[in-house]
């Protein structure tokens, strides 16, 4: 009986350490970062006529010191979240939205936090919330849900005119010629195109924080100790300095 346990105890510590070996000598599989094509900071464009954000530059940063061999591929939006669900995408960073729960592991902290503010010409009413959009005439950018405040603003009850524009800058030039009132913009843009315009007298108010998170495919091998050590590194950056480091925009 002693004999029988005995061996019961060599197999089972030898088959965890089994598993530990493979944990550890798994070959890393390179990591896809795919990242929206709308931005939520002011974007640069690469010779292959691609979006470069701000967040590449903490991309970079993240993937050097965890060491990992990585690509970035920009996405419209809802391609992106097809490709995270799928297994297709290796990683982002994002929003925690409901609809990547069951495929994605996301980061316990968010990395980055903005909001989603208007901004207005001094003198303008201040509005505090979205309910005081009604009636109003704003400007938003293409290519933006503004988690989910998109779809208030075209409701025809509330009878906001929304004047489109084609980028974060070309917002702030049709306020500035007074096409509208009011922009909605995310500050991690905003504050970089109004820390270059003295011309203009800028009011702000805040709608809404938004956290942005590490976003891992549970797909990815090892996916928990993986995003275990996203999180550490994570932890020893100074975001807002690698961030901006590199900024001409």
């Amino acid at each position: 009986m002693r004999f029988l346990l005995s061996v019961c105890l060599i197999f089972c510590l030898t088959g965890s350490a089994l598993a530990m070996n493979y944990s550890n000598t798994v070959k890393p599989v390179e990591i896809e970062y795919g990242y929206p094509n709308q931005s939520i900071f002011v974007d640069s464009i690469d010779d292959k006529g691609h979006p470069i954000s701000p967040m590449m530059h903490l991309v970079e940063v993240l993937m050097e010191r965890v060491g990992l061999s990585w690509r970035a591929i920009p996405y419209p939006a809802k391609r992106l979240f097809y490709n995270l669900q799928n297994g297709i995408t290796n990683f982002s960073i994002l929003v925690r939205a409901s609809s990547l729960q069951d495929s994605c592991l996301f980061s316990r902290e968010p990395l980055y936090t903005t909001s989603l503010s208007l901004y207005y010409l001094r003198g303008r009413q201040k509005i505090t919330s979205k309910e005081g959009l009604v009636g109003k005439k704003i400007i938003t950018i293409r290519g933006y849900s503004y988690a989910d405040l998109l779809s208030f603003i075209e409701h025809p009850t509330n009878r906001i005119t929304n004047v489109v524009a084609g980028t974060h800058r070309a917002a702030f030039e049709m306020l500035k010629a007074g096409r509208a009132d009011y922009v909605l913009d995310y500050a991690s843009a905003a504050s970089d195109i109004l820390s270059k315009r003295a011309d203009m007298d800028i009011e702000t108010s805040p709608l809404r924080q938004l956290d942005i998170f590490l976003v891992l495919s549970k797909s990815y091998p090892n996916a928990q100790q993986l995003m275990k050590r996203l999180e550490d590194v994570a932890a020893t950056l100074d975001v807002e300095a690698i961030l901006f480091k590199q900024s001409s925009f």
